[in-house]
């Protein structure tokens, strides 16, 4: 298939759906259904955006984990972006999702831009570089989140700060590595902790693995005995990516396969991979919202590069902000709970008065069950 509409094709949709069912049906008792969990939180967007659910016999049970990089954010950090732009003169940038998620006391970076901090959105890290190279007697600092699909584009500008001579430029980094979250979910789920449900297998994000590739995950197949399918964003991806997880299990394989095979190798972008080592050093614990911390699960940047880091060029205090108790989001993300779970979901809790981070984000949970998935109780 060459265009958009023929992943969308709702013949073939059907006739997937139709396969899924057939493989599915009467393999397990009705009590056990296949249970898949979607690493990536556009794969759930693509899930509730095309109806998939309503598709899907009964006997496959859809996990939404916590492949949100705005969402895994803990409110600790958005409370040092925070404290950032509030305490120094200074010109704070970050991606549009980050600016509306409530850190401590409900405060967000669009409510302290409000109150008179600097605070920008930007479309791409490159445009907080420029600011600092077109006003050199201001610091800008760049707020840095997300999976190691984002992770490149801020090795290239730290590069480039640097190449340019900028005095005036950093980096507040907290871009977060995948494997070691899957991991930890792995881990939790053959447990039975923190109420993460069993899974049979996983639906592997698309766009982290077109930077990293596809064998990153095949400790879930050879450690876990867990498949993993990594697949595209379109309902006839994950549709077959459904497919091939139920006949894996069904056949008692467990391996990594690759069914968007149009965008992932099994190497992946080797130059991007080479850049990101270049520029970052693992740290060795850093916490996600609700999986806690995780060893080895994010970047920080490498000494050679430690003028471009905020977080030696400025003094941050420590947040001591606690998560609001009724908001259900931390449970959400490892897969405890879904999103009509939560009390505050679609009555307080909504994407215009957000109090979670999984109803902000373009990619949350939340957000996307808001959006698609309560069309037939309307």
């Amino acid at each position: 298939m060459k265009y958009i509409d023929e992943f969308r094709d709702s013949g073939l949709a059907q006739k997937l759906a139709a396969a899924i069912k057939n493989e599915a049906q009467g393999a397990r008792p009705a009590a056990q259904p296949f249970r898949f969990m979607e690493f990536c939180g556009g794969h759930t967007h693509a899930i509730f955006r095309f109806g998939l659910p309503d598709l899907l016999p009964p006997e496959i049970k859809m996990i939404h984990g916590p492949g949100c990089p705005v969402c895994v954010l803990p409110m600790a950090k958005i409370d040092a972006a925070i404290q950032l732009a509030q305490r120094y003169p200074l010109t704070l940038c970050t991606y549009g999702d980050m600016m509306r998620v409530p850190g401590g006391q409900r405060l967000s970076l669009l409510k302290a831009k409000a109150a008179g901090a600097d605070v920008r959105m930007v479309l791409s890290p490159h445009d907080a570089v420029m600011l600092a190279k077109d006003n050199p007697s201001r610091e800008v600092v760049f707020f840095a989140i997300g999976f190691e699909t984002t992770t490149p584009p801020t090795a290239v500008i730290v590069k480039q700060a640097q190449a340019l001579g900028l005095k005036n430029f950093s980096v507040f980094c907290n871009h977060v590595l995948t494997p070691p979250a899957l991991k930890w979910l792995l881990e939790a789920s053959a447990e039975g902790a923190d109420g993460v449900p069993p899974s049979d297998g996983f639906v592997g994000p698309s766009h982290v693995s077109a930077i990293i590739g596809t064998r990153p995950y095949e400790i879930a197949a050879t450690a876990y005995g867990k498949p993993v399918v990594i697949t595209g964003f379109e309902p006839l991806d994950v549709l077959q990516a459904i497919l091939m997880l139920v006949r894996q299990v069904k056949a008692g394989r467990a391996v990594v396969e690759n069914e968007y095979a149009r965008a992932v190798t099994a190497e992946g972008n080797v130059k991007a991979q080479a850049l990101m080592a270049e520029v970052f050093d693992l740290r060795d614990t850093f916490e996600w919202r609700g999986l806690g911390w995780i060893p080895h699960s994010a970047l920080k940047l490498k000494d050679a590069y430690g003028a471009f880091d905020a977080e030696k060029r400025f003094a941050l205090e420590p947040s001591t902000a606690k998560e609001n108790p009724a908001c259900q989001c931390p449970a959400i993300l490892r897969g405890a709970k879904s999103p009509e779970e939560c009390k505050l979901f679609g009555t307080v809790c909504t994407p215009e008065n957000p109090i979670g981070a999984c109803m902000v984000s373009s990619e949350g949970g939340c957000a996307a069950c808001y959006s698609y998935g309560r069309r037939k109780d309307e």
